[in-house]
């Protein structure tokens, strides 16, 4: 458990510089997919779903 978190602490913060540098190239993209790939098997993984989901329904409610 303490290495997943680890990895997220350590991808996410490669992310967030790869994007205020805005170096945004193959390098960003695997960055990227490895946060979310350990992101998703976090307890945080439900709720981010779910905000997801609202969103996505808001933005489709908007346009009827």
């Amino acid at each position: 458990m303490f290495l997943t978190i680890s990895a997220i602490a350590l991808f996410g913060l490669f992310l967030a510089l790869l994007l205020r540098f805005r170096a945004l190239g193959i390098g960003a993209a695997v960055i990227a997919v490895l946060f979310g790939f350990y992101l998703s098997r976090t307890g945080a993984a439900d709720s981010i779903d779910q905000v997801m989901t609202a969103l996505a329904n808001a933005v489709r409610d908007i346009g009827n």
